[in-house]
């Protein structure tokens, strides 16, 4: 719950004094993920391509380094398994080797692998230290060298340092095993077209332990938008970066969406009448919490809305049991 005069998620940058930054890369496309994916025809192992931020990301190096650490852990050339290995990819960085052995389901026993970064979403913002949530889908060759599509969501921490950011721990996504049965909500949205999520997210609401509340706001917005999810549950902080005020994201009461109606919230080319509708809708809708690029006026209550670095690339929606 929000304290009283406080956003319920308000990171403070203590001065950062962050300008937006226009990078000359387009924001990769994600796919939909609520159904299995399909593996690529032919023989070729899929190969995508790097990630690489786009316009409008603040600190977008910041980001990148996340990324590259992710990539590193998770993409591999036949034979190129094991922690070991990783390890001398990620040192390969100029970051530690050991942080290859937080890499989670990433570090999976498969002969060859390749990783594609849906997004990287800022998790916390601060002049110091940041969380960057990767959101990507992972490719790992079966028995007979098939691909066959997986994925997850890391939070990977970052502390500031010259002349780049140092990654100091990695956290894996840990949705959970499947439940035996789903309530109605997760089964319309995991069916819903209209609502793209990640892997991570999908192990969410098939774990069962995604609220109703924000299950059917994700439904109700799928009404006059298609958009993209990028954290529902796991794969978030536990607490609000930067404070110890537990976030909604973990007890599942919260999504962040990261795209809608094919328009990066972070790409300054995007409407922001798009976003800050979008913003609305999701007050409508139920949540008590919305966060995004621009703090919107109005609301039921005085902090309803919220903005800060941390929101600038993603609309997040609380709600309460």
């Amino acid at each position: 719950m929000s304290a009283p005069g406080l956003p319920r998620r308000a990171v403070l940058l203590g001065g950062l004094g962050c300008a937006l930054t226009a990078c000359s890369a387009s924001h990769p496309v994600a796919r939909n993920f609520s159904s299995p994916s399909p593996s690529p025809t032919g023989s070729a192992f899929p190969a995508p391509s790097a990630w690489q931020p786009g316009p409008g990301e603040l600190q977008p190096d910041v980001k990148l380094r996340a990324v590259q650490v992710v990539e590193a852990i998770g993409s591999w050339p036949p034979g190129g398994q094991g922690a070991a290995a990783a390890g001398q990819r990620v040192a390969a960085l100029g970051l530690p080797a050991e942080l290859a052995a937080q890499g989670g389901t990433l570090l999976a026993d498969a002969p060859q692998a390749a990783v594609e970064v849906v997004y990287a979403q800022y998790g916390g913002l601060l002049s110091d230290s940041a969380s960057v949530l990767v959101v990507c889908r992972q490719w790992l060759a079966g028995p007979d060298g098939a691909p066959q599509s997986a994925g997850t969501t890391v939070d990977v921490r970052l502390s500031q340092a010259d002349p780049r950011w140092n990654v100091t721990a990695l956290h894996s996504a840990d949705p959970g095993p499947a439940a035996a049965t789903l309530p109605d909500p997760a089964t319309r949205v995991l069916a819903q077209p209209r609502i793209v999520l990640p892997p991570a997210a999908v192990a969410d609401l098939r774990s069962g332990q995604v609220h109703d509340s924000a299950l059917n706001a994700m439904l109700t917005l799928a009404g006059p938008y298609s958009f993209q999810v990028s954290v529902v549950r796991s794969g978030h902080p536990l607490m609000v970066f930067g404070t110890d005020r537990p976030s909604d994201h973990p007890l599942g009461k919260a999504f962040d969406t990261w795209q809608i109606d094919g328009h990066p919230v972070v790409d300054p080319a995007t409407p922001t009448d798009l976003v800050d509708s979008f913003m609305r809708a999701a007050a409508a809708a139920g949540s008590y919490n919305v966060g995004g690029p621009r703090l919107l006026a109005g609301g039921r209550t005085a902090n309803q809305f919220f903005s800060d670095p941390t929101h600038h690339d993603h609309v997040h929606a609380g709600f309460t049991i």
